[in-house]
């Protein structure tokens, strides 16, 4: 099912990886993002690292679990290892202090959650470098 979908942006052929523990998250991040975008579920960043040799991602959704589980030196890991990535770091609040260290160690936006269909698209295509559609609202009289 496609909801809200740019066509051109289907066909950009851009890659997502989604990394978070919780399953449930992963699987909603993908079904958000893979109308517009080849959106893949990963389980851990070993994985990630592995299928990004082959298929090189260019943002990468991170759950803050998971830095919260490896430490902050994920991201290092995954900016090093995968040229030009952006990290779209899933939190649960701005003022979260490993938010902030993740921000001043390379994550390059966060999502809050509860996440949407809107703001999680728009913020994957601000890091792709997509315009954003600009809506007129026009009032009969």
């Amino acid at each position: 099912m496609q909801i809200g979908v740019d066509t051109s942006r289907a066909v950009d052929n851009k890659r997502v990886f989604v990394i978070d523990d919780d399953e449930i998250m992963r699987a909603a991040l993908q079904f958000m993002l893979h109308d517009e975008n080849e959106t893949h579920e990963l389980r851990d960043v070993d994985e990630a690292l592995r299928k990004g040799l082959q298929y090189k991602p260019d943002v990468v959704l991170l759950g803050i679990e998971v830095v919260r589980r490896l430490g902050v030196g994920v991201l290092l890991t995954l900016k090093k290892n995968i040229d030009g990535l952006k990290v779209l770091l899933v939190a649960e609040s701005r003022e979260d202090p490993l938010v902030a260290g993740c921000l001043q160690c390379g994550a390059d936006a966060v999502l809050l959650k509860p996440i949407t269909v809107e703001q999680t698209r728009k913020q994957v295509n601000r890091l792709l470098g997509r315009a954003s559609r600009t809506v007129i609202a026009i009032h009969a009289l």
